[in-house]
């Protein structure tokens, strides 16, 4: 408050404004297209306002500051209000002025002092909880549908002067509002580029999910994403303190993060938040599953019909036992059970949330069941089906759990003509595939959680 200020603060921010260029200041920060700047001028001097939008009450920036200027004609009559707000303090040092901003404060430039004013944004809706990509001790809060209660959200978590807000409006029709947000001393400014044409060259009419982005932005035919979405703020920020870029979408609580490589994908949050001990094998227990959800039908197939041969002769022996009822080939039992789990998955999401489980593990059971007991699959069909669903689950991103679960199905199929060796055939194409994917111009199988470099 006014009536205890420091006469030696006074004398320190004369200092630094007689040292400081304001114009130098702003090209200091990553210019970003919420950092708002604007002049006050009064009859003996002119003084500059200097704000972050989404960080702040714009409402009572207004009423409280611009409207006491407007109605003030010289500069200690503004001063002497503003000195009476809480938060009211002089900025001693650059350092502390930057601090001040980033945290959603606003500025006052004067000829001789700066002051900083509290005016910081107060949560504007009620969080919800990940409901997509869950973890035991980590944050449980989800981004929202609006904009700019996103980026405040990023700001909030990452207060960083170097991160850069960019807006742009995609969809000839719907003109959907998007921000581009990125770390600037981080970023690498060929993904930035080659990110920038490719949203650019957007021609949908109506654009109104993150997902629709990924596909636009994107090659249509890929069998694996090369951009992540997520609707988790802790993964969007640990991934801008890695260089990423992240888009978020107005209207819809997922953010999409480019570029992404297979690692990200398979990598949870609970991963940064558990110690490696406990971590490392449950990363291992995920890939394992990406292997089984993709190559175990094909496998069982291949060995069942064509390569007996690679197992033990009592396994064999007991799986054809277990098939003598079967009266068709391995593959149509296969593509019956396959059909069946995705039927079973499409209806748990389409479901209403309280009735979905109960629906799909009713009808699991009683199908499964009935279909042995009746001769159209073997108990080891559907020990292997079991297996597949489950495997297919452990993956964290909901983009690549799709994704894997169409592979299997190509896989599948040679092994009907080929038998084990169409399968490994179908493997070895498919890593060769994989290997010379890029996102936005990174190797997809980098071995690390997306650590760009900034280009030289």
């Amino acid at each position: 408050m006014s009536g205890n200020l420091d006469p030696d603060a006074v004398d320190k921010g004369a200092n630094l404004m007689q040292e400081f260029n304001l114009e130098s200041y702003i090209q200091g920060l990553a210019y970003s297209e919420d950092l708002v700047t604007r002049k006050l001028d009064f009859h003996d001097e002119t003084a500059y306002l200097v704000y972050i939008s989404t960080m702040c009450d714009n409402k009572f920036i207004h009423t409280a500051i611009v409207d006491s200027y407007l109605e003030s004609t010289q500069r200690s009559e503004l001063q002497t209000v503003l000195e009476a707000m809480p938060g009211y303090e002089l900025v001693q040092n650059q350092t502390q002025l930057t601090n001040k901003l980033i945290q959603g404060y606003a500025l006052l430039f004067f000829a001789n002092e700066t002051c900083a004013i509290d005016v910081r944004k107060p949560p504007s809706y009620q969080p919800q909880k990940a409901t997509i990509e869950y973890v035991l001790q980590g944050p449980q809060f989800a981004f929202s549908e609006e904009i700019e209660t996103n980026i405040h959200v990023l700001r909030t978590r990452y207060p960083m002067k170097e991160l850069h807000v960019e807006y742009m409006k995609i969809g000839s029709v719907s003109q959907t509002q998007l921000a581009m947000v990125y770390d600037t001393s981080k970023v690498d400014d060929d993904v930035l580029l080659c990110l920038k044409n490719k949203l650019m060259q957007i021609e949908a009419e109506v654009v109104q999910a993150t997902n629709q982005v990924q596909m636009l932005i994107t090659k249509r035919f890929n069998l694996l994403p090369t951009a992540m979405v997520s609707e988790r703020p802790d993964r969007a920020v640990l991934n801008l303190s890695k260089g990423k870029v992240i888009l978020v979408l107005n209207g819809t609580p997922f953010v999409l993060i480019a570029p992404a490589v297979f690692f990200d994908f398979l990598a949870s949050m609970d991963d940064i938040y558990d110690v490696p001990w406990f971590t490392r094998p449950l990363m291992a227990l995920r890939y394992i599953g990406a292997f089984i959800t993709t190559s175990l039908p094909a496998l069982y197939v291949a060995t069942v019909s064509y390569n007996p041969e690679v197992f033990r002769a009592q396994l064999a022996i007991e799986i054809a036992g277990s098939r003598a009822a079967v009266p068709y080939p391995s593959f149509y039992e296969v593509f019956f059970m396959l059909f069946l789990i995705e039927a079973l998955t499409e209806a748990s999401i389409r479901l209403p949330k309280y009735i979905g489980s109960m629906a799909t593990t009713v009808g699991g059971l009683i199908l499964g069941q009935a279909a042995q007991m009746a001769g159209l699959v073997s108990s080891i069909m559907i020990i292997v089906a079991s297996m597949v669903a489950i495997s297919n689950f452990v993956i964290p991103i909901n983009t690549m759990n799709l994704a894997l679960r169409v592979i299997k199905f190509p896989l599948v199929l040679l092994a009907i003509f080929f038998g084990l060796t169409g399968v490994l055939t179908g493997l070895f194409c498919f890593l060769i595939y994989t290997a010379s994917l890029r996102s936005f111009g990174r190797p997809y199988l980098s071995l690390f959680i997306g650590e760009a470099k900034k280009s030289r």
